[in-house]
């Protein structure tokens, strides 16, 4: 196949892939245990779960969209 029909370069894929990878981060960092009917746990509103893990799966979101809009060079394809 022709490289000249893929629509994304090189570093376009580098940066989608790059974003995934933090989302996938950001989402373990929400992980946890849960509270059930016996037992609440306090731990559902730590940092952690609450600022840190949602900021960085917006930061892996970003860099997606980035890698998507960003136009690749000419000679990269």
């Amino acid at each position: 196949m022709d490289k000249k029909n893929f629509a994304f370069g090189k570093t376009n894929l580098i940066l989608i892939a790059v974003g995934m990878v933090v989302v996938i981060v950001g989402f373990l960092l929400m992980s946890g245990p849960g509270t059930t009917v016996d037992h609440f746990e306090p731990d559902i509103f730590s940092v952690r779960r609450v600022k840190i893990a949602p900021l960085t799966c917006l930061i892996g979101f970003i860099l997606m969209i980035y890698g998507v809009i960003k136009k690749p060079k000419e000679g990269e394809q």
